[in-house]
């Protein structure tokens, strides 16, 4: 099968052309950086040198490779900032204007399936128990994360609304492992390691963990499994921050994380602190195993954490 990966060089990307190239897919994947288009050979796919909000670019790199499917994995995620809405203003527009960009050309090109990068941690801050891709998403959320949550909504509706195209959208939780921020050298353990990365309040925000492999696999599936419309890939067992900050401590021979108010967090990081910290609920991955056939390497993050860091 014919597949095109915007984004092949990224934390996800890397392992998801691998494994495209290992299931006998002729695999395109785009990079933006020509230092990287090595890579991409590397793994045995074609690479194209793409900008994703370059509406000329994508829509060469797109009509040439002709793919019959394409996989939206591209962010600027990996770019650092200590300013959070600073951060996410590329990613923002990615979603939002490169997704539309992106979902023109497939038309044109004849694809028949996309598969896009989302995240599920965007419900409000109320209610008990995991959310699930029918629960309401956090719309009137304090700024920069309600511009971020509409830019994913902007994103998914164009994937699954674009009419002669099969679109899934897969809202991934918090990655960890290798390449990601919880993994070695990554910015959160080295956080964590330096005691900089504080338990908000009472920490009972709950992360949706998801080891990256178990991710790629699930964007695999994704391939040819599943009926349109939006998925969860998170791991089986929610993480209070309270608890698995001071556990990944441990595993990495940290001092004890350091507890802080919510006042503190909101003045010292932002209001996003506080949310991640004390608010974000659980996320329910039921769907995806029965819809994608989701299997993980890596259900729970408590094994998950110390074979990464072993």
């Amino acid at each position: 099968m014919r597949i095109f990966v915007a984004g092949g060089t990224g934390v996800l990307g890397r392992p998801l052309v691998e494994a495209l190239v290992a299931r006998g897919h002729e695999v395109t994947a785009s990079t933006q950086r020509t230092e990287k288009l090595s890579i991409i050979e590397a793994f045995g796919a074609r690479p194209a040198l793409m900008d994703g909000l370059d509406e000329a670019a994508v829509r060469r790199a797109i009509l040439e490779s002709e793919p019959e499917v394409i996989i939206n994995q591209i962010t600027a995620l990996s770019t650092p900032s200590h300013d959070y809405a600073t951060w996410l203003a590329m990613t923002n527009r990615l979603r939002s204007e490169g997704t539309k960009t992106l979902m023109a050309a497939a038309r044109e090109a004849g694809t028949r399936r996309v598969v896009a990068q989302s995240a599920s941690f965007m419900t409000p801050p109320v209610g008990s128990g995991p959310t699930d891709e029918s629960s309401p998403l956090y719309l009137e959320a304090p700024e920069p994360i309600r511009s971020h949550i509409q830019a994913n909504v902007a994103a998914e509706t164009l994937v699954v609304d674009t009419p002669g195209i099969e679109g899934l959208v897969l809202r991934y939780g918090f990655f960890y492992g290798q390449g990601t921020a919880i993994g070695p050298g990554g910015e959160w353990a080295e956080g964590i390691k330096s005691g900089d990365v504080p338990i908000v309040g009472d920490g009972a925000g709950r992360y949706p963990f998801v080891h990256v492999r178990d991710a790629a696999s699930a964007t695999v599936q994704a391939v040819d499994r599943g009926s349109p419309g939006i998925y969860n890939v998170v791991g089986d067992e929610p993480a209070r921050q309270a608890e698995w900050l001071p556990y990944l401590a441990e595993i990495l021979d940290a001092p004890p994380p350091r507890r802080v108010s919510e006042e503190e967090a909101e003045e010292q990081i932002g209001v996003q602190a506080v949310y991640y910290g004390t608010q974000i609920r659980a996320a329910s991955n039921a769907k995806a195993k029965s819809e994608l056939g989701l299997t993980l390497e890596y259900p729970s993050w408590r094994e998950g954490f110390r074979r990464v860091f072993a």
